[in-house]
């Protein structure tokens, strides 16, 4: 990802909670030769050491999950908020641009066991369904069930070793443009305008 100084974020907590988020994700990594991407939602976990894994599952009908070998390369892309930024916010002449948030996430893969996939599969389902009028719990499900269908996935954990937080939030504009921008935003309801204009005030 390119990543200027102004606009890179290496507050890893401030990342975590972004994923927590924005868990939903692409997952890429190289298929046969060519990129190749999935969508998908990942579990972000920190072990007492500081050390950060990804953990998800996936079809093992996907060309993706035939590709699985322990070791190998993948890249984990989250996205957040994002709003087009006009240049007639500014007071002088220039180019129309975008503001956005994102973080990629690199690492070594592992093919999760049955045990690690089934525990994965309860932490995803219990935190997605806080607030449920009716709560789904795992454990609960009929065991044969839960069964067949672990059967037809593959479950993987990342090892991540490289972290890239990316807040593009016109940190590169003097303080009557970057104030504007902002007011310009909330009068939106494109993309994410509001919420891109929220994220700018915690900057200044």
């Amino acid at each position: 990802m390119y990543l200027p100084k102004n606009f890179e974020n290496t507050d890893t907590k401030a990342i975590a909670e972004f994923i927590h988020k924005n868990s939903f994700a692409i997952l890429t990594s190289i298929v046969d030769g060519k990129p190749w991407g999935t969508h998908l939602p990942l579990e972000l976990t920190i072990d007492e050491t500081g050390k950060w894994f990804l953990h998800g599952h996936l079809s093992r009908a996907n060309l993706q999950a035939k590709s699985f070998k322990n070791g190998v390369e993948v890249l984990a892309i989250f996205s957040g908020p994002h709003a087009y930024v006009s240049s007639g916010w500014y007071n002088h002449a220039n180019v129309p641009t975008w503001n956005y948030i994102a973080v990629h996430l690199s690492g070594k893969l592992m093919v999760s066991s049955d045990e690690d996939l089934y525990k994965h599969l309860s932490r995803l389902t219990a935190h997605h369904e806080i607030g449920m009028a009716k709560p789904q719990d795992v454990s609960t499900m009929p065991p044969e069930m839960v069964k067949a269908q672990m059967k037809g996935i593959i479950g993987f954990a990342i090892e991540v070793t490289e972290i890239k937080g990316k807040w593009k939030l016109s940190q590169n504009r003097n303080d009557e443009d970057f104030s504007r921008v902002i007011s310009e935003l909330e009068k939106l309801e494109a993309y994410d305008s509001k919420l891109i204009a929220e994220e700018m005030k915690k900057l200044r």
